[in-house]
């Protein structure tokens, strides 16, 4: 199977088969990110709620070692897995912008 489109991913987030193995995944790693830990620090899921969401926030996410895109042959494979909270898991992917940079620090001052 491909997992190459939204859909074909979508599809594959929302199946059974990996709702259970992504809890045993968070299990495995005793629900703290294993990122966070190789870097002396702790995260783990507080079960904080969201009201604009209205449900629990999300903060540990179980992510693909090697990405399903590429290596779909182990997408149900537990050790390609690995829980990660979602600071770490968007610093992964390019998704994570720096706060409180001075965008002029470089500028000529007059």
């Amino acid at each position: 199977m491909k997992y190459v489109t939204p859909e074909q991913k979508r599809k594959f987030y929302d199946s059974k088969e990996w709702k259970q193995l992504r809890e045993e995944r968070k299990k495995i790693d005793n629900y703290e990110c294993q990122e966070c830990k190789r870097n002396g620090r702790v995260t783990i899921d507080t079960n904080e709620y969201s009201e604009s969401a209205k449900r629990k926030k999300i903060q540990l996410v179980v992510d693909h070692i090697k990405e399903l895109e590429d290596h779909p042959e182990l997408a149900l494979e537990i050790d390609n897995l690995e829980t990660s909270c979602v600071r770490c898991h968007n610093v992964k992917h390019g998704r994570v912008f720096e706060r409180n940079v001075n965008k002029w620090e470089h500028d000529e001052r007059w």
